[in-house]
């Protein structure tokens, strides 16, 4: 019963007592007047009647007064209420509300994006129905968390960083009623502060490595220079060797190119850009290794963006070869772009066999990779360009894909 109706029914039945106590007070001395005089009697009796009727009307007086008051407390309760909602659904961190048994009482419209779950299908159940492992060891273990971070997977897949509040939920007595899950989405954050501690990490390791590449290639050329006489005066049993001698010095040189070309500093020469074109043009030049691909391009072609052209070109061609590389038996590869005011957000996806949370982490350092053939220098050349460009770029990947996400500065 709530607290309106309570103050109601203990005003009536004080009320009530009143009138009793009264009535029969006025009845005692009703009494005692009538043996002294019974004339006074049918005065006596008028006096009780018309004094009952008095305090009738009074109290019906005071129970529509406290009806109204009832009505005012009622409606400042919900109007607490609703506020109190408008704050939750409003905040941007997700808060998930449990009883003591922890079974989900109520869930705002934030958690339910970050964690991609729906209050319909969840209200009411337990936590190990519809929460992932991550957070349900958190509120298994029944302790306190305060700023705790944990990498958890939505329902699609998604990995997602969150920051996190676990405590108990009290009432306005300080009685435990259940318990209180606050959390905010970390995922864009980590990504940029593992970006800028890469940058850093490539910038000490371009300035040592350039040297050592030039100190290698000389005397690689020797190598090469020697193998060339061998090529002419060796048996003919001997050539294959000799030949495949000379591939291997190949294959060194280019990566030795490439790694110079990753570890020089960067000199930009800015324009206005048009982002549509420079995506067909490097579609265009790999236009034969995607005949079982097909291609979705949803870009403006009025959208221009600031930046060298052709590094954005070098940087694209590569993430294409990249996504292409990842659809060997066929897929979609898809392009899109989102106006963020100050900078564009392109995003280049494939539905390709997708990368491991492992793998994820490592595919921006220099001459890591998980293809035969690869030197590993690809998305290092892209994260430098877009880096340089004063971009960032972030990576989501599942086994239905992966989406590249590049922010590039808008043309002003």
């Amino acid at each position: 019963m709530n607290p309106g109706a309570i103050f109601l029914l203990a005003s009536v039945f004080f009320i009530l007592i009143l009138i009793f106590s009264y009535l029969l007070k006025s009845y005692l001395q009703f009494r005692s007047k009538k043996e002294k005089s019974e004339h006074k009697d049918t005065s006596d009796v008028g006096f009780v009647v018309d004094t009952f009727h008095e305090l009738v009307a009074k109290l019906k007086e005071k129970e529509k007064e406290l009806e109204i008051l009832k009505k005012i407390a009622e409606q400042r309760a919900e109007d607490v209420e609703s506020y109190n909602k408008n704050i939750l659904q409003s905040v941007p961190s997700g808060v998930i509300s449990f009883d003591r048994e922890l079974k989900i009482e109520s869930i705002n419209s934030p958690a339910e994006k970050i964690l991609e779950l729906r209050a319909e299908n969840i209200i009411g159940k337990d936590y190990l129905e519809v929460l992932g492992k991550a957070i349900s060891n958190i509120l298994k273990e029944g302790k306190s968390v305060e700023r705790g971070e944990i990498q958890y997977r939505t329902s699609s897949g998604r990995w997602v960083w969150l920051g996190l509040t676990f405590s108990p939920l009290r009432d306005s007595e300080g009685r435990d009623i259940g318990h209180i899950l606050v959390f905010t989405d970390l995922t864009e954050l980590k990504a940029l502060e593992s970006q800028a501690e890469l940058r850093e990490r490539l910038s000490s390791l371009g300035e040592m490595s350039a040297g050592i590449a030039h100190e290698i290639r000389n005397p690689l050329g020797v190598i090469a220079g020697y193998t060339k006489l061998l090529s002419r005066k060796v048996d003919a049993a001997l050539l294959p060797t000799v030949e495949a001698i000379s591939k291997e010095v190949e294959v060194m040189d280019r990566i030795i190119s490439d790694f110079l070309s990753f570890a020089k500093p960067v000199d930009l020469t800015i324009s206005k850009v048009n982002l549509n074109d420079v995506i067909h043009s490097c579609m265009a030049s790999i236009a034969g290794n995607i005949s079982n691909i097909e291609v979705s391009i949803d870009i403006d072609k009025t959208l221009f963006i600031s930046g060298d052209e052709i590094l954005l070109r070098q940087a694209f061609t590569n993430l294409i070869q990249n996504s292409v590389e990842a659809m060997r038996d066929g897929g979609k590869l898809s392009f899109g772009y989102k106006d963020m005011g100050d900078y564009m957000e392109i995003t280049v996806s494939d539905t390709g066999h997708g990368m491991s949370n492992g793998i994820k982490e490592k595919i921006f350092l220099p001459f890591y990779t998980t293809k035969e053939k690869g030197t590993g220098l690809g998305l290092a050349i892209v994260h430098k360009i877009i880096v340089s460009h004063g971009g960032t770029i972030l990576v989501d990947s599942t086994e239905a894909g992966t989406i590249f996400r590049l922010r590039l500065p808008a043309s002003n």
